[in-house]
């Protein structure tokens, strides 16, 4: 009988290959390209055709504002893997593995607590009172005895018949992370520590646009 040269390495779990789920605003997506473009604009007219100090205080208030504007609309999201929730904030970004949520909570605003008690905004995932009232009141229509089914606009059952009560998007989505919470708290490769990054990238151009904004102030 013959014996190996070597030991064989111990197996290893195999890698999650599921893709993460992204859950951006739509809302904040559009505003945030919209004012991009109307600040480029400017600004860059400013550059271009003004005189004195005006290129300069332009060029200030693109450097403050670009990357502002870009913190608040295009850069929140959240990412929901197998292993651990992402979730990117206007100034900083966390990951959480499963393992160290302790819960996703909805009231005023969206939230995930750690296992250690720190509560981290999903800015992401605003919260809206009016989709709230707005569901609630195609539950209760849903709701009413003796209501039949209905077909919606083009020619399937309407919105307020699908199985399950009706909930406003930003609710159905935190349902969506508690269930993975639910499903991966536990799972060993979901385990480990939760970190923070700070967006330095954003921060920097913001403090130089706003020294620089000020200089010319006070220098003016």
């Amino acid at each position: 009988m013959t014996t190996p040269d070597h030991q064989s390495p111990a197996p290893q779990p195999p890698a999650s290959t599921a893709r993460d789920l992204i859950y951006r605003s739509p809302l904040a997506l559009v505003a945030g390209v919209l004012l991009l473009v109307l600040i480029g604009w400017l600004g860059i007219d400013a550059l271009i055709g003004g005189h004195g100090r005006t290129p300069w205080f332009a060029l200030a208030g693109l450097i403050l504002l670009v990357p502002l504007v870009t913190a608040f609309t295009l850069r929140p999201a959240v990412l929901a893997g197998e292993d651990r929730l992402r979730v990117r904030n206007p100034f900083r970004s966390v990951s959480l593995p499963w393992g160290e949520v302790a819960s996703v909570r909805s009231g005023y605003t969206n939230e995930v607590i750690a296992n250690s008690g720190t509560k981290y905004q999903l800015w992401a995932i605003p919260v809206s009172l009016r989709d709230r009232k707005k569901a609630a009141r195609r539950q209760s229509k849903a709701d009413r005895p003796g209501r039949s089914g209905g077909f919606g606009l083009f020619g399937g059952l309407g919105a307020d018949d699908h199985d399950g009560p009706t909930r406003a998007e930003s609710d159905r989505i935190v349902e969506d992370l508690r269930a993975t919470l639910e499903r991966r708290g536990k799972a060993r490769t979901a385990q480990g520590e939760v970190s923070v990054r700070w967006a330095y990238e954003v921060i920097a151009p913001t403090i130089a646009g706003a020294v620089l904004l000020l200089v010319l102030l006070a220098t003016g």
